[in-house]
This record gives structure tokens, sequence and C-alpha cells, in this order.
């Protein structure tokens, strides 16, 4: 491990090039993230890995530089378990950086030998990691484990959920009888596919609605399952309120109802979950 330290360390400082300020690790590693924040995760990360912490060293002097106040910096060693994206495979063996804080005693987390989950892009250096963001290492769980393999299966494939950027226009059609009649809110998207929210209220009847990933509204369509990466697309991506743009050019009592189909959709989707910053 000596020989390896001193090839690596001098080159910290690149390794964290691009690495967001820290946060504290340890209680992210142990709750079970929301899969909002494992999506989160996931979705930035062209490497995640399911791998077995071999050994740490704490980093000091200048190649601890620029650690905050109450955090230390580790050059962590892990063995690779599995794979779960990467484009390019991994070696048995990677190393990257850390930031932990210790605890009221001093100190810090008891990593050796912990199976974690790491969320990571490659680094310029071979056999070298660079975690997405400072909680980017998680311990894995089988739970974890299977809800990331689900997101990244979703977002591989080809008709995998666009990333929303936007709503767009909204228009209400009222129907013949009170109470009757159908919104349709359309949203923008990262690679201009086409995504809509429909909501179809009848007399003596539950408001339904659906998403649609095309410009045909599907009959059959419904709303997306929970904990789905179309589903997390939209709860962590709609504004709280229909903005004024979307509903400009509707009669006011149309837009009134816009408004409310809208509110109605964001109550059904639920909270996003997510609880990283």
């Amino acid at each position: 491990m000596t020989r390896i330290r001193s090839a690596l360390l001098p080159l910290s400082v690149l390794l964290l090039a691009t690495t967001p300020p820290p946060m504290q690790l340890p209680a992210a590693a142990i709750v079970q993230p929301a899969y909002a924040d494992l999506a989160d995760l996931a979705l930035a990360a062209p490497v995640i890995g399911d791998a077995t912490i071999r050994s740490t060293v704490r980093l000091k002097g200048p190649d601890a530089a620029g650690v905050p106040i109450g955090l230390v910096r580790l050059y962590v060693e892990a063995d690779m378990t599995a794979l779960i994206r990467g484009a390019g495979g991994l070696p048995p063996r990677v190393g990257y950086l850390l930031d932990v804080r210790p605890d009221a005693r001093g100190k810090l987390p008891q990593l050796k030998k912990a199976r974690v989950l790491l969320f990571a892009r490659p680094s310029a250096l071979p056999g070298q990691l660079q975690l997405v963001a400072p909680d980017a290492q998680l311990r894995w769980t089988p739970a974890a484990d299977a809800q990331v393999r689900a997101i990244v299966r979703e977002a591989l494939a080809a008709d995998a959920a666009p990333r929303l950027t936007g709503v767009g226009n909204a228009f209400h059609v009222p129907g013949a009888l009170p109470g009757e009649g159908e919104t349709q809110v359309f949203l923008q998207t990262a690679d201009g596919r086409p995504v809509s929210l429909s909501v179809l209220r009848r007399p003596g009847e539950r408001p339904r609605w659906a998403v649609a990933l095309s410009e045909i509204v599907d009959e059959a369509a419904g709303p997306p399952p929970r904990d789905t990466l179309l589903w997390y697309r939209l709860a962590c991506a709609l504004p709280p309120t229909l903005p004024a743009t979307s509903t400009a050019a509707l009669a006011p009592a149309d837009a009134v109802k816009a408004e409310e189909d809208y509110r109605f959709v964001l109550a059904q989707l639920g909270p996003c979950g997510r609880t990283r910053g």
C-alpha cells in the first residue's frame, strides 16, 4: 500500500478537479436512500459499481488541500464485485478520494471490508474513479442494489422517459355537461420528444389522468407507477404551479380549470421524496 500511495497521492488535486463541495457521508451511507436520491446518482454516473473496500489512507498536507473544516479526506481502494454500469469496464481494484466526517470522539467511520455502491466517472488516471457527488458512496443493501439496477435498465432502454426541461402550453375543452371537460398540458424535454399530461373529468366519476410519450394520446394510457423513471421525471421536475405562460391563450374560466387539473396531477404523483441536497 505504501508504494501505491506514494505514486498516486501527489495527483489528488487532479482527481478532485471537478468534485463538488463535500457533504457528511456516514449517515447517507447507512440510511436507505429514497428512489429519487438513487435516480439522481444513477443518472449522473457513467460508472456504477458494487465494490468492497479493501483499505483507506488518511491524506494530510497538500493531498488534503481544500477539505472543509470538520471533514477528513481518505484515499480508498476497493475491490470490484460487479459492474452495474460502465461501457469500458473496470479493473479488479479501483481507487478514489472520499471525504468523511469523524464522530464526536474524532474516530473515522469504519469502512474497511464495507460493501458499497459507487456512483462515479472515470478519472484521467488508470484504475482511478471520481465520485459524481460527495455522497456518491452508499452502503450496499439488496434493496438499493435492485433499485439501482432497475433505474439503469429503464434509463438505457430505447423508449426511456426523457428529461423534462419545462412546461409548455396547456389547453382545456369544456364538455357538454356540467363538470365535464378535458385538459392537456404539453411538457418540454431535453431531446425534443413529445410528452403531455391529460386529465379527463366526467360527472359522477373520479378524474382520470394519463401521461403520453408521443404525439398521440393513448386512450388506454394511465399514470406511471410510483418509483419508476417516468414517475421520477414528472414528480421531481414539474413546477409546483402551472406557469402563467402555459394558460395565457386560454379564456379565464378554461385557465382556472387547467390549473386545477394540473394541481390534481401533482397531488396524484405525490412528493418527489428527494432527501439529498
